[in-house]
């Protein structure tokens, strides 16, 4: 019968089907090149995991060094805030990365109050070095000479006698008498400190000498002037007055003294902050490109 024939091959047909998909085909052998190949970039991997473990201790041990640093040039500078009625000082350093090359020292002895703020050529790690040298002999040399310009002539001698690539380095040096208000000062190649008040015209105390290690034998001399109450002094680096805007225009002297001659401001503190708030507002969002530093000194109202 046709429909049985059909059938039949139909079923022929489906277990030859069958025996062909029960075929397994021959299993392949690993490459040993592939094999050795895939070791090796395995290898190379956990290699690669290693270094990076180990670059990112040395990064995290390098921010602690830095950090350490850091607060050691904070310490060296003096307290933020001292009061020695009628007196009160206050300073405070902004490096612009780690460590700052502009400084400054507040200390007291014999009576005196001595105020140092300079600028050390050069920014970051390498200026950031020299600060605790410099640092190191304004202390030295004051306290043992006690006249800045006399200070100032060591301390341009011991660094040209170091015979090394030293920084041009420039340094306001003041000694405040407590019990008088006498300032005697010294200024080697730093923007003048500004003395004002409301019953006195704005002085600029410019007296002094030239850079620190760019002569041997230089001559320095020290200037005079004298606190009287109510009156303001204040010695700051050009990082603050040379701070730009977003049209590349200088922030100024002459907007330092508004700045700081506000007429609600009774504290050196207040001053300080002041400043530096007009400062941040005038550049706005633009980065700075360099450390400052800034001392006041203000003598109470009688």
């Amino acid at each position: 019968m046709p429909g049985r024939r059909n059938l039949e091959k139909a079923v022929q047909i489906r277990g030859r089907h069958r025996i062909r998909t029960r075929v397994h085909p021959k299993e392949v052998s690993p490459n040993p090149r592939e094999l050795a190949a895939c070791a090796e970039v395995a290898g190379s991997k956990r290699a690669l995991q290693d270094q990076l473990t180990v670059l990112r201790r040395d990064h995290d041990d390098l921010q602690r060094t830095m950090y350490e640093a850091v607060q050691v040039q904070r310490k060296l500078c003096g307290p933020r805030l001292i009061r020695c009625p009628p007196f009160e000082i206050a300073g405070e350093i902004f490096p612009v990365s780690h460590l700052s090359g502009d400084f400054l020292c507040v200390l007291e002895f014999d009576g005196n109050v001595v105020l140092a703020i300079g600028d050390i050529g050069g920014k970051g790690l390498s200026a950031g070095m020299w600060f605790t040298h410099i640092v190191g002999m304004v202390r030295l040399h004051i306290a043992r000479l006690g006249s800045p310009a006399a200070a100032l002539a060591a301390i341009n001698r011991d660094l040209l006698q170091t015979r090394l690539e030293i920084p041009l380095t420039s340094l306001f040096l003041a000694r405040v008498a407590l019990s008088t208000a006498e300032i005697t000062y010294c200024n080697a190649g730093h923007p003048p400190a500004l003395l004002f008040g409301r019953h006195r015209p704005t002085e600029n105390l410019q007296e002094g000498g030239p850079l620190l290690g760019a002569l041997a034998g230089a001559s320095f001399v020290d200037g005079h002037t004298t606190l009287r109450p109510g009156d303001t002094l204040l010695a700051y680096s050009d990082g603050i007055v040379e701070c730009r805007n977003e049209k590349d225009v200088e922030f100024g002297a002459e907007q330092l003294l508004a700045a700081a001659q506000c007429s609600h401001i009774s504290t050196a503190n207040s001053v300080l902050f002041s400043v530096l708030g007009a400062v941040e507002d005038y550049a706005g969002n633009l980065p700075r490109e360099d450390d400052m530093a800034l001392i006041v000194v203000r003598q109470a109202d009688e």
